[in-house]
């Protein structure tokens, strides 16, 4: 009974330091409604800078601490909002999730960058002085948590409940407008907000990382326990976050206890936090679709089928070329960005036409790498079989998830990543434990695909094949379909369209082309383990996906090549990895607000040049990239959205394509007509 007591007791110390961090994550979503993937990274950040201030600067640590929670978390909390956040909660969940995905990397980059990778500890406070609760011995630093989270939960009580700038942060979630006509200032609002939430963050971050360790991953991504209690309030009750908190603290302490020390169930102990995300996600309530606005936007436009084949046959050879002329070692850097490409493929799919977020779409990748593998079938019918099996995976991810649109949605395919990357991937029936999986490459009508060139080339064939069929499908009526569902699902569902059912097969069939890739990937590579598909890379390759252009093919094909690169620059200049993660990172927040990505850039250009530099040579236009929709014109156009049984097709089918979704969950539905050239 005393070891049942000793460990509640720790998880309840643990549960405050979550407890702490995941207030200040619902305090930035309730006044903002932008939820901060980077939450996370900017308690990491910040604790390092306490380190700083404390160890290599020397400071006391009662200034240091004034320091980063009074002035520096606040000050990058203002800046924060003002810049790069304002307005985010207006729109689409996949862009806030896509900006604050970019400040997660971006941030982890930049700590890398300051502080070069070596051991650090931040000690905890009062290392020497514990006291006897009950025959369990209680540090001094596990009661300041406990009194920081204490103190923290009567403090933003008082702020919320009994100020008049308390009264305006909750106004200013249900109505900012009429909180102006009252004479509020939102905006100075929702700047607060983020500067107190910051300190939050901060203070999370240093309660924990004498814990944890001054690590740049494990303090970032220990925001994930703070989404599992945000999620058990609805990222809207504090009461019932600080709950959360605490009982999942206590969950982990006993896991720990009572789990078996080794085998299967023993994995377990690591996702006890993605366990609780995500029952607490599929058990939630789901808020009704509400009414919006109807606005244009200007989008990339959908290529005509010969456009399309004459791309791919170019592509195919560049690839040969390109396989014949580089590097034996560079050859097979071709088939890993083929590979990167058409996972993002998956993602123009489901991100891009349908409008929903994923973020395990390289878990789905590991789950046909693994079927490949252990199928051991290396011909068509293998990798077939291995893309049918991820695709059912997705069906049964999105299953649970039916009821679910836009930020909860994502968050329920994270923690199934999580889920397969600690325990799945790592089970002996599967990689096992820092194993591997050979793989043979495939044999087509018994012969043997052997030399990398072939190989390769033969994966760049398989991402235009499946550009060309993913760019049929949004010709046709479903993939008007698919835009109306994304732009309104509301207007959809008033028309009697059931899009649950839809959504799982949109699942399904995007996990499938993932599965694809890694099963090509796994017979390129020979041998492949669960450290290649670290859910992780999830966030990546969502990340630049979006950057690239999720919208189009285009975007897909440069992503891939950009994330090939990335380890190659690292490699190639150590000293400015961190450089170049902060890059990508702050790159993609700068770039996050457009659906449509560099790859929109490119068709700007390329209707330039066919308007201004080719007009009398027919031979040239048809090689250039068509431009997007004229700017200016921004108004809604009356037009059919969507292809009823029995009623005219749209004419949407030649309009540009891709608009983000909206999370009719969290903010009203903004329906989105495409216009028409």
């Amino acid at each position: 009974m005393g070891s049942l007591f000793a460990y509640v007791l720790l998880g309840l110390f643990t549960g405050a330091a979550y407890a702490i961090m995941a207030s200040g994550l619902v305090l930035t979503y309730t006044t903002t409604r932008v939820f901060n993937i980077a939450h996370g990274a900017f308690g990491m950040f910040l604790s390092f800078v306490f380190w700083d201030f404390t160890q290599r600067q020397g400071m006391p640590t009662v200034l240091s601490l004034i320091l980063v929670l009074g002035v520096v978390a606040p000050a990058i909390g203002w800046f924060i909002q003002r810049f790069v956040t304002r307005g985010l909660g207006e729109g689409p969940v996949s862009v806030a999730l896509v900006v604050t995905v970019g400040l997660l990397v971006g941030l982890i980059g930049l700590a890398q960058q300051i502080w070069p990778p070596e051991p650090r500890a931040l000690l905890p406070f009062w290392p020497d002085t514990s006291w006897n609760v009950g025959g369990t011995y209680v540090t001094a630093h596990q009661l300041v948590t406990l009194l920081c989270a204490i103190a923290v939960a009567f403090g933003l009580y008082l702020l919320l409940g009994r100020t008049r700038i308390g009264t305006a942060m909750r106004a200013s979630v249900d109505n900012p407008e009429l909180l102006k006509l009252f004479g509020g200032k939102p905006d100075r609002v929702a700047a607060m907000s983020w500067a107190i939430g910051m300190s939050l963050a901060a203070l999370g971050g240093i309660l924990l990382a004498p814990v944890v360790l001054l690590d740049y991953y494990g303090l970032t991504l220990l925001v994930i326990n703070a989404y599992a209690a945000a999620m058990l309030g609805r990222l809207k009750s504090l009461p019932m976050t600080f709950a959360g908190a605490m009982f999942l603290g206590v969950l982990e302490s006993l896991a720990v206890a009572y789990l078996p020390k080794d085998g299967f169930l023993n994995s377990f102990r690591a996702v006890i936090p993605a366990l609780f995300l995500f029952a607490i996600v599929v058990l939630m309530p789901q808020a009704q679709l509400r009414i919006g606005q109807v606005k244009g936007i200007v989008t990339a436009p959908v290529p005509t089928m010969r456009t399309s084949i004459g791309s791919g046959a170019g592509l195919l050879v560049v690839a040969l070329l390109l396989v014949n002329v580089v590097a034996p070692n560079q050859v097979l850097l071709i088939g890993v960005a083929a590979t990167y490409a058409m996972v993002m493929l998956s993602l123009v799919l489901l991100t891009g036409y349908g409008g929903h977020v994923s973020l395990a779409q390289f878990t789905f990748a590991g789950v046909g790498a693994l079927a490949y593998a252990k199928l051991d079938e290396p011909n068509l019918f293998g990798l077939l079989v291995s893309a049918l099996i991820a695709a059912a995976v997705g069906a049964l991810v999105a299953l649970p998830v039916l009821r679910l649109t836009g930020l909860y949605l994502a968050l329920s395919t994270m923690a199934f990543a999580v889920l397969m990357d600690k325990v799945i991937f790592n089970a002996d029936f599967a990689f096992k434990f820092n194993g591997t999986l050979a793989a043979e490459r495939l044999s087509i009508l018994g012969l043997r695909i052997g030399s990398d060139t072939s190989y390769v080339w033969f994966m760049v064939l398989a991402f235009v094949l499946l550009s060309l069929g993913l760019l049929v499908l949004r010709r046709g009526a479903l993939g008007r379909l698919l835009i109306a569902m994304r732009d309104s699902p509301s207007a959809c569902g008033t028309l009697g369209l059931d899009m649950r059912w839809f959504r799982v097969g949109l699942f399904a069939l995007s996990a499938g082309i993932a599965g694809l890739a890694g099963g090509l990937f796994a017979g390129l590579r020979g041998t492949v383990g669960a450290a290649d598909f670290l859910y992780f890379q999830s966030l990546l390759v969502l990340l630049l996906a979006v950057v690239f252009g999720a919208t189009s093919v285009t975007g897909a094909l440069l992503g891939g090549v950009a994330l090939m690169l990335l380890p190659e620059f690292q490699a190639a200049s150590p000293g400015m990895a961190g450089l170049l993660f902060a890059v990508i990172g702050f790159g993609a927040v700068l770039l996050g607000r457009d659906p449509n990505g560099i790859a929109n850039h490119l068709f700007r250009v390329g209707r330039w040049l066919r308007e201004r530099i080719a007009p009398d040579l027919p031979w040239l236009q048809g090689l250039l990239p068509r431009g997007g929709t004229v700017a200016g014109t921004d108004g809604s156009v009356d037009v059919p959205l969507v292809e009823v049984p029995g009623r005219p097709a749209s004419d949407a089918s030649d309009a540009s394509d891709t608009s983000d979704t909206s999370d009719t969950s969290d903010t009203s539905d903004t329906i989105v007509i495409e216009k028409v050239r």
